[in-house]
């Protein structure tokens, strides 16, 4: 089959188009022939060595697809051949064919094609997870999303808004507080040239955030830890600026924060049924157009390296899809 195999953890470098072995699946595992994958920060992070998995080299990138299911393990049962799904797992989604846990895959809403569909999983329910299962966010909190252009923060900003949450957004660039917007930001703050901490006491009267969704880390996480209501939640997720942020204890003991880790991987792993019903209503919110994942562009598959150079540099709003049928 077709798919972009990565040599060796350079990054875009050592990706190549190339032939590579047709997967097979689990017993607990659905094959799907893809038609569209998606290219997530965390596929940038995995090819250059810098994230927390290491697969053995060479190896196939790519989080998150969507196809149609052509065979099922032995011990699937929600899934048939046939079915359009959405589906995700730690690589191997830049190929004509992937696998994924039947745990890790949903079906495909009739009214969303598979370009969508790509996007879904692993943004919106990283939202999900952050948001609804770890911060029990609750209707009029403020709620402030680093990294709120991209596509795990964008769909931050999508559910928070949702759930009726006062959202402020912190982008990188001018560029990207038009969509931010769009997606229900009520406010929106660009780090590039304005003073983080200033803005967010004045949008907030002075009283800082309840719930921080933070994607960034580095300086930006240092500053918004003195932001923090009481009982407020802080919540690393990722480190796109590339350094890994050190917290002074006192700052959650005076106000008594909380700082609640985001690593939905092993959430999905633990807890199976509850990630499986999760992804549903996304699927549904989706299906019902309360949910709109935002398509930055779409190219062929085999220019990934330009998409994962695009990702390194932070460019996209949304997700950058490839196109694989």
């Amino acid at each position: 089959m077709r798919a972009i195999v990565c040599n060796a953890f350079e990054g875009s470098e050592a990706l190549s188009f190339a032939e590579a072995a047709e997967p097979r699946p689990a017993a607990d595992e659905v094959l799907i022939d893809v038609h569209a994958t998606s290219v997530s920060y965390m596929d940038y992070l995995m090819a250059r060595g810098g994230y927390q998995m290491r697969p053995a080299l060479p190896y196939v990138p790519g989080t998150d697809a969507a196809g149609v299911v052509i065979a099922c393990g032995d011990q699937v049962t929600r899934f048939r051949p046939g079915d359009r799904v959405s589906c995700e797992n730690w690589f191997g989604g830049f190929a004509e064919r992937m696998v994924a846990k039947e745990s890790f895959t949903a079906l495909l809403p009739g009214n969303v094609d598979f370009i969508a569909g790509s996007t879904i999983l692993h943004a919106y329910l990283t939202a999900w997870y952050a948001l609804i299962e770890r911060a029990r966010l609750k209707g009029g909190e403020a709620v402030l999303v680093t990294g709120a252009a991209g596509g795990v923060g964008l769909a931050c900003v999508e559910i928070a808004h949702l759930f009726g949450a006062r959202v402020i957004a912190v982008v990188g660039s001018a560029a990207k507080a038009a969509v931010v917007r769009d997606y229900g930001a009520d406010a929106v703050i660009n780090h590039s040239c304005e003073d983080v901490r200033e803005r967010v006491k004045a949008i907030t009267g002075g009283e800082g955030i309840d719930v921080c969704v933070d994607n960034v880390g580095g300086a930006i996480f240092n500053t918004l830890a003195r932001l923090m209501r009481w009982n407020g939640r802080l919540m690393p997720i990722g480190f796109a600026c590339g350094e890994i942020p050190s917290l002074p204890m006192n700052l959650p003991l005076l106000k008594n924060y909380s700082v609640v880790g985001v690593f939905i991987g092993p959430w999905k792993e633990r807890f199976p049924e509850e990630a499986s019903r999760a992804a549903e209503t996304i699927m549904a919110w989706v299906g019902d157009g309360k949910l709109c994942p935002h398509i930055d562009r779409v190219l062929p598959l085999e220019r990934a390296a330009e998409a994962m150079r695009a990702v390194a540099n932070r460019t996209p709003r949304g997700r950058i899809v490839l196109q694989v049928r």
